[in-house]
Formats: C-alpha cells, sequence, structure tokens
C-alpha cells in the first residue's frame, strides 16, 4: 500500500498530534473547584460520555480524515493508454446554389445541422472542417476538441465567397494538404454543383489516397436560388433553377467512399458514421503509460464519519459499569482490522486472475466468489460466474450472474448474455426457452451482433428439440398401442378359449338334450307317418282296383273293333299278294305302336290272342 499525496501525512499530522495531546489533558471548568464525586451527583445523568473519551473520539476522526486525505492505495501496475483516430475532414459546400429552398429552411442551413450532428455523434475521432466554393478554405485543422471545430462550422456563410461556381478538385488539394496520413477521408455535404464529368476529381482522389464520402443536400426538383436581398439569381433575363446533380456519386462510389442523400431524421449520419467505421482505418497517434491504482481513501473516511457519529451523539451506558477511553480506542482498533482484512483480501483477485489464465478455473471461482461476499463486488461475482462457466458449471454460473448486478447498461446487456449461453449450455427445452428470453432481454439493453446470431442459433435449436420430441412422443405412443393391443388380443383369446370351451361344454350338454328329444319326437313322428302311410296305400288300392276296372272295360271295347278291322282285313287280303300283306301288317304296327305296348302287357296278365 501506498500514499499519493503522502505530503498530508507529514505536515497535518505533527500538529494535529499537538493539538490534541492538549485536549486530552485539559480538564472540565467544574473540575477545578469540584471533586470527582460532587461532579458525579451535580450531572444530570451519568449516561453520557465524559469529556476526555469524546475528545479522543475526536481525535480518531482527525487522525482518520488525514489518511484519507493523503490518499491511500493500491499500486496494480502500469497501463498503456492508445490515442487512435481516423482523421475526417469535413468539406462545406457554401456555393450560391445551397442557398436554393427545396429543402427546409435551405440547403447550406440543414448541411450545417447535419455536419454539427456528425460532430456530436461522432466524438471520438479527430475532425477538421473545409468550406469550398470557387475556391477552398481551411477552417479548422484536425482536432479533438469539437465544441471549437461547431462553432468555427456555425458561423460559415455565402459571404466567404469570392469567386461563384464550384470547384470539387481545388477542395481535394486542400483535403490532401490538411493531413499527413497515408489515407484521407473527408465528408462533403453538396448539392453537388453544375458539373458533369468528374474523372479530373476521382483521378485526383485516387493517386492521393483519398477516400470521399458524399451526403447530398438538394432535390431532383429543384428551386430557385433566393438571395439575401429577395430577388432571386438569373442567367440572361431567366431565374435560375438549381437541382440535385447525381453525377457527383460517381466521386464517392469509384474512390471507395458512399454516397448518400439527406433525409429529415439523422438516419442518413448514423449511416454515414457506420459506413466510415467500416471502411476507415485508425491510426495510432500516440500512447502513454499510466499508472493504475486502487483507491482505499473511504475505507478511513468511513470510518471517520461512523466515530463522528458516536462521538455527537449520547451513548448510553449501565450504572455498574464505566466505559473508560482506553476501551474505545481498542474497540475503535478491533473495527479497523475488516479494513486492514480486506485490503490484504484484495491481493487474492492477483492469485484469482492467475489461476483464471492458468485455467484453474474451479478454484479462480472459489476467490472470486469470497471476495465477493466480502465486499458485495459485482465484478468479482461476475468474474466467478464466468470461470465456473469456463468450468462447464452452468448451474452455479447462472446463480452467480445473477448475483453481479450493475448501473451501466453494456455491462447489464453482457451480463444477460452470459446467463443466455449458460442456459443454451445446459441445452434442455426449458432451459433453452430461459436462454432467448435472456437474448432478448441483453438485445433490449444493447444490440450486438453476436447476441443476435446466438439467439437465431438456439430458436433454430429450440424448434429441432421440439421436432425431436414430437417424433419421439410418435414412436412411443406406437410402442404402447402395439404393447396395448398385444395385452388385448391376449386378453381376448384367454376369454374366446374360455368362451368356446363352455360353449362346447354347453353344446355338448344341449345336444344330448336334444338328441333324447329328438329321438322321442321321432319315434312319435314315425308312428303318425306308418298310420298315414297304410291309410294312403289303402287309398292307392282302391283306387288301382276302380282303375284296373276302368281299363278292362276299355280294352275289352277296343279288342271288339280290332277284331273287326282285322277281319276286314283278312277280306281285303285274300285279294292281296303275300308281300303286300306285310307291308300294310308292318304300317299297321307302327301307327299302333302305343297300343301294342300296352296290348302286350295285358296280353301277359289275360293271354288274350292276337288279332290275327
Amino acid at each position: 500500500m501506498s500514499f499519493l499525496h503522502i505530503e498530508f501525512l507529514y505536515f497535518m499530522l505533527p500538529p494535529l498530534l499537538i493539538l490534541f495531546g492538549l485536549l486530552l489533558t485539559q480538564k472540565e471548568p467544574q473540575a477545578n473547584f469540584f471533586s470527582d464525586e460532587v461532579m458525579q451527583k451535580l450531572r444530570v445523568t451519568s449516561n453520557t460520555l465524559t469529556l476526555k473519551a469524546r475528545n479522543a473520539l475526536f481525535f480518531l476522526v482527525a487522525l482518520l480524515s488525514v489518511i484519507a486525505l493523503a490518499g491511500p492505495v493500491i499500486d496494480q501496475g502500469e497501463i498503456e493508454v492508445k490515442s487512435k483516430s481516423s482523421d475526417i475532414l469535413i468539406a462545406l459546400d457554401i456555393s450560391d446554389s445551397m442557398l436554393a429552398q427545396d429543402l427546409y429552411p435551405n440547403r447550406l442551413k440543414l448541411a450545417k445541422q447535419k455536419a454539427l450532428e456528425f460532430l456530436k455523434l461522432e466524438s471520438s475521432e479527430r475532425v477538421g472542417v473545409i468550406a469550398f466554393a470557387k475556391d477552398s478554405y481551411l477552417v479548422s485543422p484536425l482536432s479533438f476538441d469539437h465544441d471549437a471545430v461547431a462553432f468555427l462550422l456555425r458561423e460559415l456563410d455565402t459571404d466567404f465567397i469570392t469567386q461563384k461556381g464550384t470547384d470539387f478538385l481545388s477542395m481535394l488539394k486542400v483535403v490532401k494538404n490538411s493531413s499527413k496520413n497515408s489515407k484521407k477521408y473527408v465528408v462533403i455535404f453538396t448539392d453537388g454543383g453544375d458539373k458533369k464529368d468528374f474523372s479530373k476529381e476521382i483521378e485526383y482522389a485516387k493517386s492521393n489516397n483519398i477516400v470521399v464520402f458524399i451526403l447530398a443536400v438538394a432535390t431532383k426538383k429543384g428551386s430557385a436560388i433566393k438571395q439575401k436581398n429577395g430577388e432571386f439569381i438569373k442567367q440572361n433575363g431567366h431565374i435560375i433553377i438549381s437541382k440535385l446533380n447525381e453525377n457527383i456519386a460517381l466521386l464517392a462510389t469509384k474512390t471507395g467512399g458512399v454516397y448518400i442523400k439527406s433525409v429529415n431524421s439523422n438516419k442518413d449520419i448514423l449511416m454515414m458514421i457506420k459506413k466510415i467505421k467500416e471502411i476507415a482505418n485508425k491510426k495510432e497517434l500516440k500512447s502513454e503509460k499510466i499508472k493504475k491504482y486502487f483507491p482505499l481513501f473511504y475505507y478511513p473516511l468511513g470510518l471517520a464519519l461512523f466515530i463522528l457519529l458516536l462521538a455527537t451523539s449520547s451513548m448510553s451506558k449501565r450504572k455498574e459499569v464505566e466505559v473508560p477511553g482506553a476501551f474505545l480506542i481498542a474497540l475503535l482498533i478491533g473495527l479497523a482490522q475488516p479494513t486492514q482484512a480486506s485490503i490484504f483480501d484484495f491481493k487474492k483477485l492477483e492469485e484469482a486472475k492467475d489461476a483464471y489464465e492458468n485455467g484453474n478455473y474451479n478454484y479462480a471461482s472459489k476467490l472470486y466468489e469470497n471476495y465477493a461476499l466480502k465486499n458485495n463486488s459485482s465484478e468479482a461475482f461476475y468474474n466467478s460466474a464466468n470461470a465456473l462457466y469456463k468450468a462447464k458449471k452452468y448451474n452455479q454460473a447462472i446463480n452467480m450472474y445473477k448475483k453481479a448486478k450493475f448501473k451501466t447498461k453494456q455491462m447489464e446487456a453482457m451480463r444477460f448474455a452470459n446467463i443466455a449461453n449458460s442456459y443454451a449450455k445446459i441445452g434442455t427445452k426449458e432451459s433453452l426457452k430461459k436462454a432467448i428470453s435472456n437474448y432478448e432481454t441483453s438485445l433490449k439493453l444493447k444490440e450486438d451482433k453476436d447476441v443476435r446470431e446466438n439467439l437465431e442459433a438456439v430458436k433454430r435449436a429450440l424448434e429441432n428439440k421440439d421436432k425431436q420430441n414430437k417424433k419421439d412422443k410418435n414412436k412411443q405412443n406406437k410402442k404402447e398401442k402395439n404393447k396395448q393391443n398385444k395385452d388385448k388380443n391376449q386378453q381376448n383369446n384367454k376369454k374366446d378359449n374360455k368362451q368356446n370351451s363352455n360353449k362346447q361344454q354347453d353344446k355338448n350338454s344341449n345336444s344330448n338334450k336334444d338328441n333324447k328329444k329328438s329321438d322321442k319326437k321321432d319315434s312319435n313322428k314315425q308312428d303318425k307317418q306308418n298310420k298315414k302311410d297304410n291309410k294312403e296305400k289303402d287309398k292307392n288300392r282302391s283306387n288301382e282296383k276302380s282303375k284296373d276296372k276302368q281299363n278292362r272295360d276299355k280294352k275289352e271295347s277296343k279288342n271288339i273293333n280290332a277284331n273287326k278291322e282285322q277281319e276286314k282285313l283278312k277280306e281285303q287280303t285274300t285279294k292281296m299278294s303275300d308281300l303286300e300283306v306285310k307291308k300294310w301288317l308292318k304300317k299297321l304296327n307302327s301307327k299302333s305302336h302305343t297300343y301294342i305296348y300296352k296290348l302286350n302287357r295285358s296280353n301277359k296278365e289275360h293271354n288274350y290272342e292276337k288279332p290275327w
């Protein structure tokens, strides 16, 4: 530990010791006339500090205040600070055409406002100002004093013009001579002038490593040019209409710069600054080594304020117990011990830093955590969380990150981003959702490209996780359904087998019963049927007898007729030859074939004689 202003100790401590030495030996005025016993009785209450004790407290307050003024610090080594800048020149067109009122209030005033906004937003760069028309002037050299540059920029007007017209080549020559950097950057606020061919300007800019950025301050429709006396600028008796010359865009694009049209908001300036940062290379201007200290003055100062509070208030005590000044001094020394301990604890931060850099993350996290708990340091909690994250203890890291709370938006954004990274490393569905919410909180505090990419990656991972879970659930549901179906089929088969066996038994018993019943029924039916058959046979016999009688009568009548015909044939045959008789017999037999068939059956039964 050292002191930044040790002269306070040399010049203030000796008189302080002499002064309070006299005060501590001084007695109360009444003590010169009364004894201590009488003084105790005269006092209204004895529950207050004595004069010596109170003076001792004031002495400690003064001593601690002097130590705080001396500036106790812990030396943390040297830091090299480098100053870098891109060195940007602002070139403002102040020709008469910039008085056109197609943009409110006019082109020149709007260009000034845009240039002042550029100075305000680009506060980390050296900036200079050039005014140009037909001639060019270096209004302000490159400087970090943006207030002085802004003052000079506000005073620019068209009255500075000596010759009419707009010469961009003369302005580029001033840019070349205004900076010694190998590469130069100029932002031109102009309406483009009247020139159509900028090939000379482009060649000159390229040969001298000048990158041109142009902010066009005009419109395509254009406007008349109104002078301060109220008259419009005329040429050959006609009012001149000045319009935006878009050919000037080639001067920017072909030299590696950017061409942007002005808008009502500051979006054009923000875009211009963004493009300059992307294109421009910063040059190191100077570097300086400074010592880094950890201040400790607030420890003795805080202790002095606490003692002053005790000294200026009534501190009660028991009547039986006295509180001597020596005891208070010992008590204060005891109270001061934690301060010394915290100073020594701070040295452990270097040990924790070395452990972290050497990859011993668990040990580093413990050291940082112990220091954070003693001193309630958000930075130590944050460093402990980083060490736990490196040790892949993500849940513990999240708890540590939550304990660290910062006042700046940048640090809070980093803290939420690291919490989101820890949740993302855990990889569960719930942790991925928490990671997304923490990434979004971080982006609300400060926009960051890497955090945005991490957010998109975690969202895709969560979608893939949901798809995989759905597939797994579908597979599991199918397996469960198949198992359930198999179990059901087995149960159904068992039931069916039981039912079939029961049914078979029932069928067998029923079939036996049915067989018995059917046997009885069949026997009864058979008897009835036999009776019916006998009756029908009797009827058939009677019918056959009646039919036989009828047939006999018919046969007899037919036989009689046949005999008559045969007699006629015999009479004729006597006149026929034998051959003719045979023919006639064949015809006769063929005509009465049916009759002959019946006749043969009846002949067997009755033995009738043949007709010939």
